[in-house]
């Protein structure tokens, strides 16, 4: 195999050559890279600053329902909406603006909400959550097919619990007590011993059998 031998001063000498017809490139490339990290941490910064301006919004909204205070809740909830919809705490607020449209007899409204938050909604567990209590609305709507229908259409294997007891309540609305109780009992075998819901859904599945009986 052929190759070059250089003494140090040829070496040199070419190495100069180089870096006079790259040097331009070379400087350029240092400076967007420079420019890139000091750009990153920027985003880093404001992102945190953003999280924060949120979380602080959220908190002032959280004062305002324990104290009542209507216009109030009103406005800090559509900032967070319009404000920070790239954050979880945009979506908290949707999601209790429906249940407060809920207790308000407002199920268009509630509806609404629900569709803005997982629309919103980035994290899977929380768009799960969302999309739960979506059904939980459909349910008490007096639509059971449909609420069923929701929680077949939820991502993953969240909040098994609450599904599957939800799952058994519309199954009974529907006049289908078997697998209402394959339901409650897939709900009882997901929660832990000292889950405060399990002597619940224990009641519920009692008076499945109860009625069982009564109509045998």
């Amino acid at each position: 195999m052929a190759f070059d031998v250089y003494d140090d001063y040829e070496q040199g000498e070419r190495v100069q050559q180089w870096l006079r017809k790259n040097g331009v490139s070379i400087a350029v490339g240092i400076g967007l890279g420079l420019a890139m990290i000091f750009g990153w941490q920027q985003w880093k910064s404001h992102r945190a600053n953003h999280e924060q301006a949120a979380a602080s919004e959220y908190s002032a909204l959280q004062l305002a329902v324990a104290q009542s205070r209507g216009n109030e809740i009103d406005m800090r909830t559509e900032t967070l909406l319009k404000d920070y919809s790239d954050t979880a705490w945009s979506v908290f607020a949707a999601g209790e603006r429906a249940q407060r449209n809920v207790m308000a007899g407002q199920f268009d409204k509630a509806s609404g909400d629900l569709d803005w938050a997982k629309a919103h909604a980035k994290d899977p567990s929380l768009k799960a959550l969302v999309e739960l209590r979506d059904a939980q609305l459909k349910y008490a709507q007096g639509k059971p097919q449909e609420a069923i229908a929701a929680l077949d259409a939820m991502q993953g294997k969240s909040f098994v619990a609450l599904v599957q007891e939800l799952r058994g309540d519309a199954l009974v609305k529907l006049g289908r007590p078997d697998d209402a109780r394959k339901a409650y009992q897939a709900a009882i075998a997901a929660m832990g011993d000292s889950a405060p819901q399990r002597g619940v859904v224990q009641t519920k599945l009692d008076d499945l059998a109860v009625a069982g009986k009564q109509g045998a």
